[in-house]
């Protein structure tokens, strides 16, 4: 039986543990400095979703408050859109541009975006491949380094991969939406624009660095375990 204790493929897991460590501490930062600043409006985050959400023509979305830092998501599956305790009733540029975001997820789902409807089908056998596939690849190196075991879990470990991939477009666009929707509706003013762009542009290099991780850990699996035949 083959267990690697230690090799050179260990750097690539450091290289991506690095990179997302540094996208969440930036993103951290980014959004504590616009916590400080209080938009114009003086509108709260639930308060500018619902406009946009109206704007937009959608009035079958309910903007709820869920506990915790940075939560927020919007789920297509009952037509919620949560906002954390940061974002919820407060009436920050980050908070709003947060809000807005979450928006753009909803915006998304009404108007049938191709890549979020790919990301909403690949989910279950991503979540399969995530939990499944070191499990697999275990169990083939005990068995004296079962090759089709081994092979099977880094197929599985691809789907999370791909998963991330098709993630980066959705988060993407939906910030993009987010910035013009604020910009045109007014509900953020010049300045204010220009740090939800930081704010947004900061959380979306968590995704890439999370996709980047991803693409290294499968390298790393295929460097190591691919291609042998010891079955």
């Amino acid at each position: 039986m083959y267990l690697p204790y230690f090799d050179s493929t260990y750097f690539l897991i450091i290289i991506g543990a690095v990179l997302s460590l540094a996208a969440s501490a930036r993103v951290k930062t980014t959004f504590a400095k616009y916590s400080k600043v209080r938009s114009l409006s003086g509108m709260t985050g639930a308060q500018a979703a619902e406009r946009i959400l109206y704007s937009a023509g959608i009035y079958d979305v309910a903007v709820m408050h869920v506990s915790g830092s940075l939560t927020d998501h919007y789920d297509p599956r009952d037509k919620t859109l949560k906002l954390s305790d940061n974002v919820y009733g407060q009436s920050s540029v980050a908070a709003i541009g947060v809000a807005a975001h979450e928006c753009g997820h909803a915006i998304q789902h009404d108007k049938g975006y191709v890549p979020l409807r790919l990301r909403t089908a690949i989910v279950p056998v991503a979540n399969i491949g995530a939990t499944v596939s070191w499990p697999l690849i275990i169990i083939g190196l005990f068995l004296g380094y079962s090759q089709t075991l081994i092979n099977l879990g880094i197929i599985l470990f691809s789907c999370a991969v791909l998963f991330q991939l098709v993630t980066l477009p959705v988060e993407f666009n939906a910030s993009a939406r987010a910035v013009r929707i604020l910009d045109e509706t007014g509900i953020l003013y010049g300045e204010e624009v220009t740090g939800t762009k930081k704010v947004l542009g900061a959380a979306a290099l968590t995704y890439v660095a999370a996709a980047a991780a991803s693409i290294l850990q499968l390298l790393r699996l295929v460097i190591l375990f691919g291609g042998r035949n010891r079955d």
